[in-house]
């Protein structure tokens, strides 16, 4: 394959609940600073900028004029990309893939803490004539998909308690996560609830951070000083926006990013070809429809995986050894480049603690949060 892209700088902050000792410029040059020693490389010698940012969640407009002074960006090409994290890394990919650039870098970063009222915030995507007038709280959406999901698995809500245990368990290994705890399913159950069946435990809790890749073309990454990590395949599918017609119990839009990543990545099969998996896991059984989704299941394996102890960090497929979101914090659409970020230590065997035992391939699913169905998918290898 001509001109293949990779990842050769990772810079992150740690993800933390509130954070009033910085400001989201002060994260975002952390992360940049870490990112470009990481690369080798210096702010004059990357051709373009991207930042994934919503203007909701910022409290700004045209996001792309707060973010050049701390990339070193001053008067370079940026532009923003208001989507999910995966969109934004699919943009600096083709950018890099078509040749219009040699070195591009994606940001994302979230100051989830300066928010007040998420959940106004997020009603806002509901359809303005028909859905928002009944005032639905966004949570009671993923209450009811949740409910969807486990009666068409034929699931009990405590395979999404599991989930909390296990992810929440491997961010006690994770020095960048904010919510590592060691759990039994039964407190996760016996925690309020948000709206039945969904837990309060079962949400990932808000958390603020910046992550910033430098990707570049294979030929000039290896004149750098990252050890490259080679993006083989990406998509992004958005599907049905009305609550009304959407199918509840799959992430269609999952899937449809999976395949479409990995027509590029030539992978046919999997379970047998990806070591592991960094999924979305906003609510605890995204995880489940995100897994299926990654692995081409039908509804209700996913589970079946997850109890089996299948999905543990050593087990045979794991799935969020970095602790996902539940276990790092929810940090909007900075998230999926997060797992991106983790997927990326891992490959390059820089783990730590929580390694996975010969990593080479790996695959990270997105989504944009409720009540979108918009997410994203990458296939990664090490080199």
């Amino acid at each position: 394959m001509e001109n293949q892209v990779a990842i050769v700088g990772v810079g992150l902050t740690p993800l933390r609940p509130v954070s009033p000792d910085l400001s989201f410029r002060e994260m975002i040059f952390e992360a940049a600073t870490r990112a470009y020693a990481d690369a080798g490389v210096t702010p004059r010698e990357i051709d373009t900028f991207v930042t994934v940012a919503e203007d909701f969640h910022e409290g700004t407009s045209i996001t792309d004029e707060y973010t050049p002074d701390q990339l070193g960006a001053v008067r370079r090409p940026v532009h923003t990309v208001a989507g999910d994290g995966l969109q934004g890394l699919a943009a600096a990919y083709m950018l890099v893939r078509s040749g219009a650039a040699d070195v591009a870098v994606v940001e994302a970063h979230s100051k989830a803490s300066n928010i007040v009222h998420h959940e106004e915030i997020l009603a806002l995507a509901l359809d303005p004539t028909y859905e928002r007038p009944w005032r639905v709280n966004p949570h009671a959406v993923a209450a009811l998909e949740m409910r969807r999901y486990l009666h068409e698995a034929n699931a009990s809500p405590e395979v999404s308690a599991q989930v909390v245990v296990k992810n929440r368990g491997n961010a006690l290994r994770n020095p960048f996560a904010a919510y590592g705890a060691s759990l039994s399913p039964e407190e996760v159950l016996r925690d309020a609830p948000v709206a039945e069946p969904l837990r309060g435990l079962e949400v990932s809790g808000y958390a603020d951070g910046a992550v910033v890749l430098v990707l570049a073309s294979m030929e000039r990454g290896r004149s750098l000083a990252g050890r490259p990590v080679l993006i083989r395949g990406i998509g992004w599918a958005s599907d049905e926006p009305s609550l009304s017609g959407r199918p509840w119990a799959q992430a269609v839009y999952a899937h449809l990013a999976c395949e479409m990543a990995y027509r590029l990545a030539a992978i046919h099969a999997p379970a047998n070809e990806i070591d592991f998996f960094e999924v979305d896991d906003t609510y605890a059984y995204k995880e489940l429809q995100h897994l299926e989704a990654a692995l081409r299941l039908e509804v209700g394996e996913g589970a079946r995986l997850t109890v089996s102890g299948r999905t543990a960090r050593d087990g045979e497929l794991p799935v969020n050894p970095s602790g996902g979101s539940l276990g790092m914090g929810y940090g909007y659409d900075a998230s999926a480049l997060v797992r991106t970020a983790m997927a990326a230590l891992q490959l390059r065997g820089e783990a730590g603690a929580m390694q996975v035992t010969g990593a080479r391939s790996a695959a990270v699913v997105s989504w944009r949060g409720v009540p979108t169905t918009s997410g994203g998918a990458v296939v990664l290898s090490a080199q």
